[in-house]
């Protein structure tokens, strides 16, 4: 068993364990990451089916060229060909009708323009259309039911708690959460959250206050957010792991008045006090407890609280106002508060609710921290708008994953891909197939393990979603497609504008034509994915950050057209010709090496799966006298487990040279987000430092091998006394 530890919360996981032949005419590109063998698209537009060497791959950001050639010669004859089909299919079609009549000159009519669509389109349109339109039937009357659902809500001016207050009186003995300690029905989690709005209505707060909130997975979580909902107040999720500046930080920049914290974080808030202005309320688990100097003891407060009704003085929120606070996870710096509103919370959660067909009699299983998106917004919002029964835990564990499944009865399992991973790497259990999940859903499952993942737990369906908390550019999986994290229809694109847009894999900044206006990418080209922005409307709006220099940064002005403006995700994405989305990189985490660009994402997938699923971070780091970055890689490994013989040997099969990681760092202590996302930033700060760093490292010969660096080797990097 190993224990990932990070600030107060612990990660809890078990100990893992070119020959091309034509193929036919679809043009599909799909990657099967278990052979390494991809369908490619020729010249023709035929399809070939290729066994791809891995060393003479192009390991870059794009996993598949296409070959473009002479466009506005064949844009020009196609323009002509155009119009030359419109003008014989007119006349022939006038002629029918003039001579036959219209019993004739109608299917002659059609006729015409079919043959038309034929020319303007191509039959390869129809083709894709034929192929994607369940799909994309599918999430379009999905899409309208969520559209209507909203829209009624946003009439009537409902918010959270009016919503959730129509769920409490329809089933109040339900149950609404569960946990390893706690099971609350809708009744209870009603009147805990009235109390909540007694309490702080009583000390003053009112609409617009901001209140940080930080609590570990636990019943009373989801009720004191609602409960300050309910008064307008907006509530900041504190992420549980932060301590010192990066908390000051987090509590500063969304301008809490009041913090809420529970007895575990004591000493978190304690050695910050000083530092901040905002009144302190603690939670302890029984009334009459000891708390920090200058708190209020909450628990004690909430025990003489009315339960039955909201303070009738207090001002009613409105739909569009401010809900929370959600941080980034900070993977790459400080956390940024992103703005979440009512609006926005509710689209979120009937959103997947309906692009997955989710049921109100599902019954939900998340161990992921609620004060993420994720946890907190998805699968909670299950329960708060349509009466399901969310399971919770504490921390995650791996081993107890579908342990939890069974226990519950849950019917519907989150993840995050770096869980995943983590699950995969259990030793197998009498619960693998016990349990009744007929869908996980989440993001990050990575390719490379996707197919071993159902197969070995017998998952019927995986509902793999790709978006920022704070973004516009939100896409879902809906068809089971292995490693694809969303679509855009190829045949109905403006229904959802969203692009792909070309860009620099190093900064994210636009690459702009003569016009000055953004590129689309064409299929099989990566770029940055951006989401068109449309004030008022929560599906395509942006809100931002608390920050609102931060903002700024993420929103890109004259996009296709003057005055247009767009979200900018930061992630570089690809797509196929049947417009399904695959994840590349993080733009920035993409490095150049040896005269190619080197995908951090896709290194660390091959490096994990090589090392046996051990937690795997790559980044690139600066080696003078050399032009670009080499790749480092740092993998958890406190025992030393790897085999460095067996690891370079098993790594040459997969990557190219100039992917090959030239430094190798073991960690025996990990910084993990909330998310289970390891932290980069001060890892590439250190370098491969042997005089600041007591972990092992090892650099990469000449001859292929890893050696240890010490002291005098890296005095002779630094020189240039030793070439990569």
């Amino acid at each position: 068993m190993e224990n990932l530890s990070n600030g107060s919360q612990t990660y809890i996981m078990e100990d893992k364990e070119s020959n091309c032949k034509p193929a036919g005419n679809s043009a599909h590109i799909s990657i099967d990451v278990e052979n390494n063998q991809h369908l490619r698209i020729t010249n023709g537009g035929e399809q070939e089916q290729c066994n791809v060497d891995p060393k003479e791959e192009k390991f870059s950001t794009s996993t598949t060229q296409l070959h473009t050639t002479s466009k506005k010669s064949c844009k020009c004859k196609n323009s002509i060909f155009l119009i030359l089909t419109i003008c014989i299919t007119a006349t022939i079609g006038a002629f029918a009708w003039y001579y036959f009549g219209w019993m004739i000159g109608l299917p002659a009519l059609g006729a015409a323009i079919l043959a038309v669509l034929l020319v303007a389109l191509g039959w390869r349109w129809f083709y894709i259309a034929a192929v994607t339109s369940k799909r994309d039937t599918t999430a379009l009357w999905a899409y309208i039911k969520l559209l209507i659902l909203i829209k009624k809500w946003e009439r009537k001016n409902l918010t959270i708690g009016d919503l959730f207050q129509m769920i409490v009186e329809k089933q109040p003995e339900k149950t609404a959460l569960l946990s390893e300690t706690q099971s609350w029905t809708f009744r209870q989690l009603n009147e805990y959250s009235n109390r909540i709005a007694d309490v702080f209505h009583n000390h003053g707060y009112n609409k617009g206050t901001v209140i940080g909130l930080m609590l570990e997975n636990r019943v009373e979580f989801v009720g004191t957010w609602l409960g300050l909902s309910k008064l307008g107040i907006v509530t900041a999720l504190i992420n549980t792991n932060l301590k010192g500046p990066a908390l000051v930080h987090s509590i500063t920049v969304a301008k809490c008045s009041a913090v809420i914290y529970g007895e575990d974080f004591v000493e978190a808030i304690e050695n910050i006090a000083t530092k901040i202005s905002s009144k302190l309320y603690q939670l302890n688990n029984e009334k009459n407890k000891s708390v920090i100097q200058s708190a209020k003891d909450l628990t004690t407060l909430l025990s003489t609280a009315a339960h039955n009704r909201v303070p009738s003085t207090a001002q009613h929120p409105n739909h569009h106002d401010k809900l929370m606070y959600i941080y980034t996870s900070g993977t790459t710096g400080l956390p940024k508060a992103a703005v979440i509103s009512h609006s926005r919370y509710i689209f979120i959660a009937a959103g997947i609710h309906h692009a997955l067909n989710f049921s109100n009699k599902d019954i939900y299983y998340t161990p992921l921290p609620l004060y993420h998106t994720a946890g907190g917004v998805m699968s909670m919002g299950q329960a708060l708008l349509f009466g399901s029964t969310v399971a919770i835990r504490k921390k995650f564990s791996a081993s107890e994953y579908f342990a939890d499944c069974v226990r519950y009865n849950c019917t519907i399992a989150q993840y995050i891909g770096e869980m995943a991973r983590y699950i995969l790497a259990t030793p197998p259990t009498e619960y693998d197939r016990k349990h009744k999940i007929r869908m996980i859903f989440g993001n990050g499952l990575r390719p490379q393990i996707w197919t071993r993942f159902v197969e070995r737990f017998g998952i019927p369906k995986v509902g793999e979603f790709y978006g920022a908390t704070e973004g516009n550019a939100n896409i879902m999986n809906n068809d089971n497609t292995v490693g694809a994290i969303g679509f855009v229809s190829r045949t109905l694109p403006q229904i959802y504008p969203i692009s792909i847009i070309k860009a620099d894999p190093f900064t994210g900044e636009p690459i702009r034509n003569a016009n000055g206006f953004c590129q689309r990418c064409e299929p099989g080209e990566s770029g940055v994915f951006i989401g068109k922005i449309i004030k008022g409307n929560p599906s395509r709006d942006f809100l931002g950050y608390a920050d609102e220099n931060a903002s700024k940064k993420k929103i890109a002005h004259n996009v296709f057209k003057k005055g247009d403006m767009a979200f900018l995700s930061g992630d570089l994405l690809t797509s196929d010709e049947r417009g399904y989305l695959y994840f590349m990189d993080r733009t920035g985490d993409t490095f150049r090496w040896k005269g190619e660009n080197v995908s951090t994402s896709e290194v660390e997938a091959q490096v994990s799966n090589v090392v046996n699923y051990k937690d795997t971070i790559v980044y690139g780091v600066a080696v003078p006298y050399t032009e670009g970055r080499a790749g480092m890689a740092s993998i958890y490994d406190p025992e030393r487990e790897v085999d460095l013989d067996q690891f370079t040997e098993n790594l040459s099969k997969l990557l190219p040279t100039y992917a090959r990681p030239q430094f190798i760092r073991f960690l025996t202590k990990i910084d993990l987000t909330g998310t289970c996302k390891l932290r980069k930033v001060d890892l590439q700060k250190e370098g491969y430092n042997p005089n600041i760093i007591t972990d092992a490292l090892y650099y990469r010969t000449n001859s292929g091998k890893y050696e240890l660096l010490t002291s005098q080797i890296y005095d002779k990097i630094n020189k240039g006394e030793l070439r990569f």
